[in-house]
């Protein structure tokens, strides 16, 4: 009953998730194209019972990419579909794996779509990745008799506390799972108190911290950083509505003790690389965009406004603020910025990454920062070269010391294949 009413309300909403699309396809006008493929209608693989990752946007695509490469490699026969619900994260997508996947967007969780997809994939065993959790999606995999895994799964105590406030769906998803690979002892706590059985987790770890940067990376990082000069370079990445301004105040305050400090911005989202770069010529300090190849060499800030770059500009920095920290919107990931040795900052709002940043934090990698207190902060540790140095081989190491959780999770999707 509870996942009836759940998808009557999805229909008479129907209108309104219509609008939105338009409206957020006014913004990024990727957003109107291919929309058949949000209701299910799309040409059927050319091969199907493999395996299907859903990786909701760049990110969870990002953390999903050493499993499929794991996959490819072990099953060679088997298809990998891939969906996601956002154009970066479908950009994303093909950047990594081009023809060796099939990709299209995941349905909207409507009855009718998800049946058309299913019908036309066909899948073995669905992978969901960390947080996206649709009613629809999960039942009717499973009623199909596909087990659905999901992996590097994080809860934080804020979702916890809206998922029981509907508990008899959460209750009837979440008992669904074939199999949920937990990143934290307390995620598992968690997803237990909200349905899952205790035989169908497992604590993994986050396979986040089994990043891995190419020689290519490295290679591309050193000479973009001989481009950039002999001074000092910070970013700040993945950042929000919001947070752009107080980042900018800071990197003020910063080029006042440095003149020829640099700041690496990086937004989140593509469509409002325009905005930011207005934003930063408003503030009165020089630009260059990264999409234009543009000089940087006196510049105040480098605006990273391309996609699929961000690992490697991680890489010609001496310092990382991590954004989504700033503004009520739980931080992003860090490991990125820790593979590199890189000393972190974040903003106090990272629930998240809490149990990520807890690990960097007591290992005196990361420093939780409020917007009023980042100036001198900034200011402070761009000036201590030593303690960046300190910083960054702490968070070196906490990356080395949490690897595996890779491993586990394959070895959790290969007995679901049976």
């Amino acid at each position: 009953m509870a996942r009836f009413l759940y998808s009557s309300l999805l229909y008479l909403l129907l209108p309104l998730i219509l609008l939105r699309l338009a409206y957020r396809s006014w913004r990024a006008p990727d957003y109107r194209r291919r929309v058949a493929e949000r209701f299910g209608f799309f040409a059927p693989p050319p091969q199907t019972g493999g395996l299907w990752v859903h990786a909701v946007s760049v990110g969870e695509s990002i953390a999903a990419a050493p499993l499929i490469e794991r996959f490819l490699q072990n099953h060679p026969n088997l298809p990998v579909v891939v969906t996601t619900m956002t154009p970066t994260g479908s950009e994303r997508v093909r950047a990594m794996f081009g023809e060796r996947v099939f990709h299209v967007y995941a349905p909207y969780d409507l009855p009718g779509s998800v049946a058309r997809f299913l019908s036309r994939v066909q899948p073995r065993a669905l992978v969901i990745m960390e947080t996206e959790i649709w009613p629809n999606m999960v039942c009717q995999t499973r009623d199909r008799s596909v087990p659905v895994v999901l992996a590097n799964a994080r809860l934080s105590a804020r979702s916890a506390r809206g998922y029981a406030r509907v508990k008899p769906l959460t209750e009837a998803v979440f008992s669904r799972f074939s199999m949920v690979a937990a990143q934290s002892q307390e995620d598992a706590e968690r997803f237990v108190e909200l349905g899952v059985a205790a035989d169908s987790l497992q604590v993994t770890g986050s396979i986040k911290f089994d990043i891995s940067l190419r020689e290519e990376q490295r290679q591309h990082a050193l000479e973009w950083r001989r481009d950039l000069g002999a001074r000092p370079v910070w970013i700040a990445a993945s950042t929000h509505e919001g947070e752009d301004d107080i980042l900018l105040s800071a990197h003020a305050a910063l080029r006042k003790a440095q003149p020829d400090a640099l700041l690496i911005l990086v937004p989140r989202h593509p469509e409002r690389f325009d905005s930011v770069a207005a934003l930063v010529k408003q503030k009165g300090l020089s630009l260059a965009r990264r999409s234009r190849s543009e000089q940087v060499a006196e510049v105040a800030v480098l605006l990273g406004d391309t996609m699929g770059e961000l690992v490697t500009l991680f890489g010609c920095a001496d310092l990382a603020f991590i954004g989504g920290s700033l503004v009520e919107r739980g931080g992003h990931n860090s490991l990125e910025a820790a593979a590199w040795g890189l000393p972190i900052i974040t903003g106090p709002s990272d629930f998240n990454f809490a149990e990520i940043s807890r690990q960097l934090q007591e290992a005196g990698a990361l420093i939780p920062c409020s917007p009023s207190a980042l100036p001198d902060q900034l200011v402070a540790l761009m000036k201590d070269e030593s303690r960046r140095a300190r910083m960054g081989s702490a968070a070196s190491q906490v990356v080395e010391s949490n690897r595996g959780a890779l491993e586990r999770l394959c070895g959790i999707v290969d007995r679901q294949l049976g």
